[in-house]
């Protein structure tokens, strides 16, 4: 199969151009680099230099190959971010997904894997976990553009016949099992690679906000997911899109605290953390952790990567041994 993997230099997206090439898929990259890596872009993977924003552009590269499918990755991601430029978030995701998913329908693609959110789910009675029914009331407007996005893909199908999939998920994290992708974000804003560099010495005292949540230690429960089984995930739903569209929530199906991210990083790597307790950020729930029923029922995936001392050992290694992230 030959597939066109969008934000293919991210770090989602990266791992799901490995994960396709190592099940001997062709794959085209498109990317405009903007927060991307060429370093993270496999040498076995065509690259096409493109701003989505540009619909003649984005036309010229759908159109130009027959593919089996589209796997969408391209996007803004920082939710404090799009709450303090919203229009320019609401903007710039949706205008770009929709060159993509109407280049799409329009010239003859079937499938398209759309990398969504579970920030969806903003509201303040969601369930935990949370399930694909839960109330749609995003907390954001990286949040609303995503649904945005979800909502023309919906059109897409009705008007079009273009079947989707996606996919909502909180905390990508992790590394590539073999060391070939990690994680490179500049600003980094996650939490373990952040952990790993306080440990490492290559930040200050890391910063735990809220240490009073009514949770087992105090702070944050967050689900953690790693890359490598986002990717199988991603792969697995094309099966399902043969002849309708889905719409999946995706998690590890068990939420770690903050306070356990740091005992893990202690512990993988031999390390003390140095942290120091903060106030609680303005919207921040104490758990957020998705379900993900539906798609091991649907699809038989299953977590391989899902205990949290093997999520931030990929994630140690990798990051250990790229200091400067790609720049190395």
């Amino acid at each position: 199969m030959r597939y066109l993997v969008t934000g293919g230099a991210g770090f989602v997206g990266s791992h799901v151009v490995l994960a396709l090439l190592d099940a001997g898929h062709e794959v085209d990259v498109l990317d405009n680099f903007s927060t991307g890596h060429r370093g993270a872009v496999p040498a076995a993977a065509k690259v096409h230099t493109v701003d989505l924003i540009d619909y003649q552009d984005t036309v010229d590269v759908v159109a130009g190959q027959k593919w089996d499918g589209v796997l969408h990755f391209a996007a803004l991601s920082l939710v404090g971010a799009s709450m303090a430029d919203p229009f320019y978030y609401l903007r710039q995701n949706y205008l770009t997904s929709l060159n993509l998913v109407q280049a799409c329908a329009l010239h003859g693609v079937k499938k398209f894997v759309f990398s969504s959110t579970a920030a969806l789910f903003g509201g303040p009675e969601r369930a935990d976990p949370i399930p694909e029914t839960a109330l749609i009331q995003p907390g954001s407007p990286y949040g609303e553009s995503k649904f945005m996005i979800e909502r023309a893909l919906h059109w897409a199908d009705s008007l079009y016949g273009l079947k989707s999939a996606c996919l909502r998920y909180f905390n990508a994290a992790g590394a590539d099992p073999q060391g070939r992708a990690g994680e490179d974000h500049g600003p980094e804003t996650h939490l373990i690679p952040l952990t790993i560099d306080a440990a490492l010495g290559r930040r200050p005292a890391l910063k735990l906000f809220g240490t009073d949540y009514p949770t087992r230690d105090g702070s944050c429960i967050r689900d953690y997911i790693h890359v490598a089984d986002l990717a199988d995930a991603h792969i697995r739903v094309l099966d399902q899109i043969e002849e309708r569209s889905v719409v999946y929530n995706l998690g590890n199906g068990h939420g770690y605290s903050n306070l356990e991210v740091i005992q893990s990083v202690a512990r993988v790597s031999g390390l003390t953390v140095p942290w120091e307790p903060a106030a609680r950020r303005l919207g921040d729930p104490a758990v957020l952790v998705a379900d993900s029923t539906t798609l091991r029922k649907d699809t038989g995936w299953q977590p391989q990567w899902g205990e949290l001392d093997r999520i931030v050992e990929t994630a140690f290694r990798w990051r250990e041994k790229h200091p400067n992230g790609y720049g190395d």
